[in-house]
């Protein structure tokens, strides 16, 4: 069942407050995004809508973890490591659990200029023979062409692992530069569906550039401290929709127009 919207109350930020403010990966996204959705959310409790979640996604997600996990526990490379040359293993710490857990806890990292402490749930961690940490994240898919990195929602994607190599270097760990995408499209021209999904899995290497994370969370901040709700995106589809239909309730309810069913034209007979 749909569940009834409701003005968030807790986790709002406080301007008065000296705690740390807990901002997540996909908050940062959505500042960059929209500034004014990110304020509206962030600062006065009003969430863009919620769309349901992409079980399927998470179901492959959880397998590719547990997959992994048995080369983590056994300290050997996955085949697709192999298989791209990838000189590493899965990193096996005690605190990749909790580095795996976005909604607890996460992997975190205190920006003592802003006070926000950012975090974010990572998917996998591997670790090279030098000891550097590799940011690996998942993506499932199903398209007729192999996936790449050039799309509009796969920049998000980019800053994503951005975010992750960001925090793990404030943990004082030796990051490096380049993080993966184990990306995994499901395949559409089998004669059947026979009740299975096949798939084709790819590794994509991403050079990751974490300079803009600290100018962003100084933005950040400055937005959140603000009194006037910032302008909104340009491309921004929730802003033009929220404006557009209140401006049309407005000038109904001040006109007191009442809205006629568009009812479509019977047709005629030619006799």
């Amino acid at each position: 069942m749909p569940r009834k919207y409701q003005k968030k109350i807790r986790g709002l930020f406080d301007p008065d407050s000296k705690e740390p403010f807990r901002i997540s990966r996909s908050k940062i996204d959505l500042f960059i995004d929209c500034p004014r959705c990110f304020y509206l959310d962030q600062r006065l409790g009003i969430s863009r809508p919620q769309f349901p979640a992409f079980t399927l996604n998470n179901a492959v997600d959880e397998l590719l973890k547990r997959e992994f996990d048995m080369h983590r526990a056994n300290g050997t490379p996955h085949p697709l490591m192999k298989a791209y040359k990838v000189d590493a293993v899965p990193l096996r710490d005690e605190r990749m659990e909790a580095w795996r857990d976005a909604l607890r806890r996460g992997a975190q990292r205190l920006h003592e200029p802003t006070n926000l402490l950012v975090r974010g749930g990572l998917d996998d961690v591997w670790v090279s023979p030098k000891g550097e940490f590799i940011v690996v994240d998942y993506k499932a898919t199903s398209k007729k062409d192999e996936p790449t990195l050039d799309g509009y929602w796969q920049q998000a994607y980019k800053r994503q692992v951005e975010v992750y190599q960001w925090i793990l270097r404030g943990n004082t760990e030796k990051v490096s530069d380049t993080a993966y995408f184990v990306y995994v499209n499901g395949k559409s021209d089998s004669p059947a569906f026979d009740a299975k999904l096949e798939f084709d899995v790819i590794l994509i290497p991403y050079k990751g550039d974490d300079s803009w994370i600290e100018p962003s969370l100084e933005k950040i901040a400055a937005c959140l401290r603000g009194t006037v709700v910032p302008e909104r995106s340009e491309h921004c589809e929730y802003c033009a929709y929220r404006e557009t239909a209140g401006k049309e309730l407005l000038l109904r309810m001040t006109n007191k127009t009442k809205v006629r069913p568009i009812i479509a034209a019977e047709p005629t007979l030619g006799i």
